[in-house]
């Protein structure tokens, strides 16, 4: 029989931490015994001339086979996902990956599962995020005033940045370094280790450790391509995702310390979460714990 082929799909560099969790998800599977995987790894698909946010309708029609993407996409499709995105969230990655392998992440994958076209492999760490900046150092929600934020397509990530302050402009990943460099936006917020490896740090040279949102990232496949595996092959892919999970978390708790360290050795000033005022955030957004 021909070999079974699987194109996995991103929208970072090769350096992030999920491009490099594909590449061990890949890894994996070729190695897998009596499974005959053909992988093709398209690291990012915004160098083929597409949006990131093409990938979720390119895996949803079966252009390609599985992607990673940040949840608070599909929020508005799937409105349990929405919990990911409460702002100032307790930053306890131990119970939230438990929580994720356990009933709450299977009440998830059902629910997403039942709403869209895809079949959930795993959740991922998408970061703590953090807002950079080239203006002023941002400890108040009053330091957040006339500036312009670029954000993700998510209805509450606005509301909360707009609560705070900021004017949000939503730019896909593929414009997101143009329009830091340009000035079109005058912060932005992220993972500590996209700040990095886009390179935001060249031009904002203030950052503070709010830990807005605490985001997650889907392995997701085409369900249909899914169920048509054979039942090896469906049972080789979720162990090789499981594989890939683990380690991407790991990463992405080590990814935190590298980056600051890298951040200030480039001359960033960083305003740690001591200096922040939590309950000002909290207050102006609604929320009452942290």
């Amino acid at each position: 029989m021909p070999p079974t082929t699987v194109r996995m799909g991103g929208y970072q560099a090769e350096t992030s931490i999920l491009t490099r969790a594909l590449r061990r998800l890949a890894a994996s599977l070729t190695a897998a015994p009596g499974a005959d995987w053909q992988v093709e790894v398209i690291r990012d698909v915004t160098e083929r001339g597409a949006r990131a946010a093409d990938l979720l309708a390119m895996v949803e029609r079966g252009d390609v086979e599985l992607c990673y993407f940040a949840a608070s996409y599909l929020a508005g499709r799937v409105p349990s996902l929405g919990q990911f995105d409460e702002p100032f969230p307790v930053a306890d990655r131990a119970r939230l990956y438990a929580d994720l392998d356990g009933e709450r992440g299977a009440r998830l994958a059902g629910d997403l599962e039942g709403l869209t076209g895809y079949k959930l492999l795993g959740f991922w760490d998408n970061g703590l995020r953090h807002i950079s900046n080239r203006l002023r150092p941002i400890r108040h929600p009053d330091d957040c005033r006339g500036m312009r934020i670029r954000t993700l397509d998510n209805a509450m990530y606005s509301r909360v940045l707009a609560a705070v302050g900021f004017t949000p402009v939503v730019i896909d990943v593929k414009d997101l370094a143009r329009a830091v460099e340009t000035h079109a936006v005058d912060a932005q917020e992220n993972p500590l280790t996209n700040t990095v490896n886009f390179r935001l740090h060249k031009t904002h040279k203030h950052l503070s450790l709010t830990s807005h949102f605490h985001g997650v990232s889907l392995l997701l496949a085409n369900r249909a391509w899914f169920e048509g595996l054979s039942p090896a092959l469906q049972a080789a892919l979720p162990s090789a995702a499981a594989d890939a999970t683990a380690v991407q978390r790991q990463w992405a708790i080590d990814e935190d310390a590298l980056c600051l360290q890298r951040l200030q050795a480039e001359g960033v000033t960083i305003v740690p979460a001591e200096e922040i005022d939590f309950a000002a955030f909290r207050a102006a957004t609604g929320r009452t714990t942290r």
